[in-house]
């Protein structure tokens, strides 16, 4: 909604690997992480930070040439059974799995429909809509303050739905770490593992200064759509395996306008919703990261 005159104009972008929650800092003065989890368990975190960039926090090369293997070989398949025409208008199902301790971490059903609408707004040039499912708030200290730590048991209890669900936990991930996210290509060996998770005070209008307008849940969807981040492998390689991202050798931070870290062509991607710019600062996905996403459906969710 709040960008929809400049969203329909331009395409997607998403990807995240890795968590790196850190030293304890005041919430409007966010820092980068440090510690890193598994890559099956979640794609990578989407970090308040100003120096956040290391390849710890990205999926390693090993790891992503198994994943885009697994993903053309099944795109290959599905390629002449018309899965993939039917990818171009995408429906997600979202579950929110509102956790709490008491009363902490409260969220009213108009803060979750204004999230709604945030990823509506990014995503609708892309062909994908979100459509609420349903809503369910669950009252456990333990998993609204360390939902990294018990994440295994609380979406085995909690996660609802198929391939085409979205299961959106909302939690306290602490003073450094604003959401993480699957890969579709784990739904098929973890299903019950399958979605996303962010800080409960990220959706919009929520306390976290430059990060309180909804796009941690649209960046991390983007994971969840089979997007990389768009400084994914830096300035060589594939990159983030869509050619209409420049390479980016570094998380931006803020709204660096002209940032350009990479002597091929184009400047740094800053306002994707793949980088880790500020909230106001992203608004853009591009027509090869939809495509990405078109055929990560066709391939996984469809």
């Amino acid at each position: 909604m709040k960008r929809a005159g400049i969203a329909t104009a331009i395409g997607m972008l998403a990807a995240f690997t890795a968590y790196a929650p850190a030293a304890a800092p005041a919430l409007s003065a966010p820092v980068p992480g440090a510690k890193c989890s598994s890559e099956t368990a979640a794609a990578q975190a989407r970090v308040r930070a100003g120096s956040h960039a290391t390849e710890r926090h990205q999926p390693g090369a090993a790891k992503v040439t198994a994943m885009e293997k697994d993903f053309h070989d099944r795109l290959g398949q599905v390629a002449t059974s018309g899965r993939l025409k039917a990818a171009a208008a995408m429906t997600v199902r979202v579950h929110f799995q509102v956790i709490t301790s008491g009363s902490t971490g409260s969220l009213s059903d108009a803060t979750l429909n204004e999230q709604l609408d945030v990823l509506n707004d990014a995503y609708a040039p892309s062909g994908v809509s979100f459509t609420l499912a349903s809503i369910k708030r669950t009252n456990n200290a333990a998993w609204f303050s360390d939902p990294e730590g018990n994440e295994t048991a609380m979406k085995n209890a909690l996660h609802t739905g198929s391939a085409q669900d979205l299961n959106l936990y909302t939690a306290d991930l602490g003073d450094s770490l604003l959401g993480w996210a699957t890969f579709p290509s784990d739904y098929r060996s973890q299903p019950k593992m399958d979605g996303v998770v962010i800080h409960y005070q990220s959706l919009p209008g929520g306390p976290l200064t430059n990060y309180n307008e909804g796009d941690t849940a649209t960046h991390e969807v983007g994971h969840w759509m089979g997007l990389y981040h768009t400084f994914q492998g830096g300035c060589s390689g594939q990159g983030d395996r869509v050619s209409d991202t420049p390479a980016e050798q570094s998380p931006a931070s803020g709204c660096p306008t002209g940032r350009d870290t990479c002597s091929s062509s184009g400047l740094d991607p800053i306002h994707n919703f793949m980088d880790y710019s500020y909230d106001s600062c992203m608004y853009q996905f591009t027509p090869g990261q939809t495509q990405r996403m078109q055929d990560q459906w066709a391939a996984y969710r469809a």
